[in-house]
């Protein structure tokens, strides 16, 4: 026997609205339900075997006889009681299914029409009864025969919300699916609406889910109402999702294909108008860049490469995304300068005029400029120097490279290194990728309009790198005089020349900057200002700036070098000038201000003036503090906003020989206390003192103002003259500093920083400074007035330190040094 399940839910409706004569009958109520029940049933019953479908009590569902069994049975029992009992098969694929391939709970059916179908085939309609359990099979021919036992549903108390919200949702949830499939007619939602008893519409919805058999069966099963209310609803909310799904999926697929079909009508459309026009823009725009391209200067090989991608364009349609790559790879060939180089002006006075009014100092930038100028006018064509201005920040390494560009009568071009992490920032990304550019450099090249720009590569010390590459690698070739002739950009995938290119670098330290890249580059240092520079520096040029930022003509305020000195040294500390620049824009601000509201204003600024405006000083003066106590010494130190002056301050207290050292000192620093300690025990006969001494005191070494770390070799001879002071309890010279590395062999090394320590040397009144004799080189590049009131000393060795600083005169109530080993010698005795 074959029977199949119709699934069509039209079908199913249509089933369940008919009655014997083919007329509609209403779908039933709790009464008809009782009535559906209260069908007498006997103890055995005829088993209709079911493929591909489950009947549930009360539901109308029509099947396909077609198994010579099946069809003996139908017709056997129509002409008895008409009723059987339909129990699914496990497995549909069994043409002749065996006792155990049925499932073990069915329903009992009421066979209510059998129909001759035109094609020969039987359709029966049949109307669950009641759930039954098979007890026992009787016999299996010509057809199953079992003894049953019938199922009662479990249903909830009268008046159950939990229960009434539940048939409500599965109501709702049938409606939607309705509503959302489109093989469901829309006639089946009044059907559902219109069912009055909560049990058939549950199993009615259970007959006609879109769910496996087998997952019917369990609910068939369950005999609890509630529960399989609940499962139902599992089942019906995964329905529902699955079908929003499906058709958000058609309805974007629909869309898709509707935009694609307008935009080939509109293209199809345009094509005809332009044809109308007489040409396209496509066209257009090819005869414009090959037009450009005729009065293009460049080599044979760019034109080649020119005029193959050009023919490839031409291939193309303009509506893929590779025509604009396409396109803009060959508006950025043409906007490259390629053989197009400004003139440089060969005028040297000119240049040097133009320098010095732009920065002051700087003179071996200056110098250097001026060389390389002086050469070009002579052999007319030579590669172009690659220097590296590195300094303290503020002392106009960038804006020098202006200044330069107007000496040279050349374009500039800047680009920040800080932070850059990407090499392709420097190559460039292959033009295949869209959106892709050529490098920062040819960019740069290109927005300069000239092949010899003067080009700044600024924080050049501040790159960083990363998974994505180094772009200080990348540098390597642009800053390397061999091989910049021919540099490659990913972009633009043919050889560029940059040796005509003026590259200046910044840097504030040289530490950072990768070791290949450093020696590829003429490294100039540009140190601090002195104060006397600063005062130039805001006559000369921040003062008059500032006038003409805030609206006020040149005369109107007048700075005295005594007010200038003043705010350089009470409201800045720094080696450059831009903090003071700000102080000086707050100044004539404040003035400004006054002016605007029209009050009379004092054009010539006094010291009462600048700290009525700008408040209390902001950083104390460093201030030499004199010899009175034994064991202080004063060094000499370096730091990135300037130099100052550091104490050295060394106390004894009676113990062992341990050293302490405190004031956020670094290990080299902490070596250089290390060393002054070891070399006078090795060499307290200079001190006249018994190398045991040592062993009876602790000494402790402390640099004031602890917040700030310390660290570097420069404060050896500092410390190594606080120790022996506190040992021999003699004054320190007066107004005296020092700087200098020290060794255990007693040898004075030299430092760096000279020209930074000089400057706090002098704005801490300080009149003499101990060096190193290797730093006399450095007093020799400083300018004679600097150094005006100030005496050097320069030695080699430890012992000339300590008889230049330490003085025969002992301090008021001297600790008596050797009174341990006094002691203790009588303890002995």
């Amino acid at each position: 026997m074959d029977i199949k399940n119709k699934r069509n839910f039209g079908e199913l409706l249509m089933a369940q609205s008919l009655d014997e004569d083919g007329e509609f009958i209403p779908l039933i109520s709790d009464e008809d339900e009782d009535d559906v029940k209260n069908v007498e049933i006997p103890d055995e019953l005829p088993i209709l075997p079911l493929k591909n479908t489950v009947l549930f009590p009360g539901v109308v569902i029509p099947i396909s006889v077609g198994r010579d069994k099946s069809l003996k049975l139908v017709k056997e029992s129509y002409a008895g009681d008409r009723l059987i009992g339909a129990v699914s098969q496990k497995d549909p694929e069994i043409s002749d299914p065996g006792k155990n391939d049925l499932t073990r709970i069915g329903t009992v059916a009421q066979i209510l029409k059998i129909l001759e179908m035109p094609d020969g085939s039987t359709s029966v309609i049949i109307q669950g009864k009641r759930r039954f359990r098979l007890d026992k099979i009787i016999s299996s021919d010509p057809f199953f025969r079992a003894r049953v036992k019938l199922l009662d549903d479990q249903k909830p108390k009268k008046g159950d919300k939990e229960f009434i919200a539940l048939v409500q949702s599965l109501k709702d949830m049938s409606l939607k699916i309705i509503k959302l499939s489109s093989n469901i007619p829309q006639e089946a939602s009044f059907a559902v609406r219109n069912i009055e008893s909560s049990e058939f519409l549950i199993n009615f919805i259970c007959a006609n889910s879109n769910v496996e058999v087998k997952e019917k069966q369990a609910l068939l099963e369950i005999s609890n109402l509630k529960s399989r209310s609940t499962k139902l609803l599992e089942q019906l909310t995964k329905e529902v999702q699955m079908l929003e799904l499906k058709n958000d999926i058609q309805s974007k697929v629909k869309q898709e294909l509707d935009k694609q079909q307008r935009e080939y009508m509109l293209h199809q459309q345009m094509k005809t108008i332009q044809d109308e026009l007489g040409g396209s823009p496509g066209d257009q725009e090819l005869g414009e860049l090959k037009g450009k391209a005729r009065e293009k200067k460049w080599t044979k090989k760019v034109e080649e490469v020119f005029d193959k991608e050009i023919e490839k364009l031409q291939r193309m349609n303009p509506a893929v995304a590779e025509y604009s790559v396409q396109m803009n790879y060959l508006q950025v060939l043409l906007d490259l300068p390629w053989d197009e180089y400004s003139e440089d002006n060969f005028d040297l006075a000119r240049a040097e005029k133009i320098l010095d009014k732009d920065h002051y100092g700087l003179e071996k930038v200056k110098e250097r400029i001026l060389e390389h100028l002086a050469v070009l006018k002579l052999k007319g064509d030579m590669k172009s120097p690659l220097l590296c201005l590195y300094g303290p920040p503020g002392v106009g390494k960038t804006s020098l490279g202006k200044s330069v560009a107007k000496a040279l009568g050349r374009s500039y071009v800047r680009i920040s290194l800080g932070g850059m992490h990407d090499e392709a920032e420097i190559r460039g990304h292959r033009k295949t990728y869209i959106g892709a550019m050529p490098g920062r450099i040819i960019q740069n090249i290109k927005k300069a309009k000239y092949s010899n720009p003067v080009f700044i590569l600024d924080e050049i010390d501040k790159l960083g790198n990363d998974f994505r590459g180094d772009p200080s690698s990348a540098l390597l070739e642009v800053l390397d005089p061999e091989q910049n002739n021919a540099f490659h950009d990913n972009f633009l995938e043919i050889e560029y020349d940059l040796s005509k290119v003026l590259f200046i670098s910044t840097a504030n330290t040289i530490g950072s900057i990768n070791p290949a890249l450093r020696d590829r580059m003429e490294m100039i240092e540009i140190s601090g200002y002195l104060v006397e520079e600063k005062i130039e520096i805001a006559k000369r040029h921040l003062i008059p700036k500032q006038l003409e930022l805030h609206g006020l003509k040149k005369g109107m305020l007048l700075f005295s070098k005594k007010v200038i000195e003043q705010v350089i040294e009470d409201y800045t500390r720094e080696s450059g000038v831009r903090e003071l620049d700000k102080q000086i824009a707050k100044v004539i601000r404040s003035v400004a201000k006054d002016v605007a509201y029209g009050r009379e204003i004092n054009r010539k600024l006094t010291k009462e003036d600048i700290v009525k405006i700008m408040g209390p000083p902001k950083y104390l003066k460093d201030v030499y503090s004199g010899n009175e106590f034994a064991g202080v010494s004063t060094g000499l130190a370096w730091t990135p906003v300037g130099g100052q002056i550091l104490f050295i301050e060394t106390s004894l207290s009676s113990g062992k020989g341990k050293l302490t050292l405190t004031g956020n000192l670094g290990d080299v620093m902490k070596e250089s206390a290390v060393i002054a300690i070891e070399y006078l025990k090795s060499h307290s006969h200079l001190l006249d003192l018994p190398a045991e001494v040592f062993d009876n005191w602790n000494y402790h070494i402390h640099v004031p103002e602890g917040a700030i770390p310390k660290d570097g070799p420069s404060a050896g001879i500092a410390m190594i003259t606080s120790v022996a002071s506190a040992f021999t309890q003699r004054k320190v010279k007066k107004q005296l500093a020092m700087t200098g590395e020290i060794t255990l062999r007693g040898k004075v090394l030299p430092v760096g920083g000279i020209k930074e320590k000089i400057l706090a040397a002098k704005r801490a009144n300080i009149r003499e400074i101990i060096l190193s004799a290797e730093n006399r080189k450095d007093i020799e590049e400083v300018k004679a007035d600097y150094l005006k009131g100030l005496e050097f000393h320069f030695v080699e060795n430890i012992g000339q330190v300590l008889d230049l600083v330490l003085l025969k005169q002992k301090v008021d109530k001297p600790k008596d040094i050797l009174a341990v080993l006094k002691e203790k010698s009588s303890d002995k005795e």
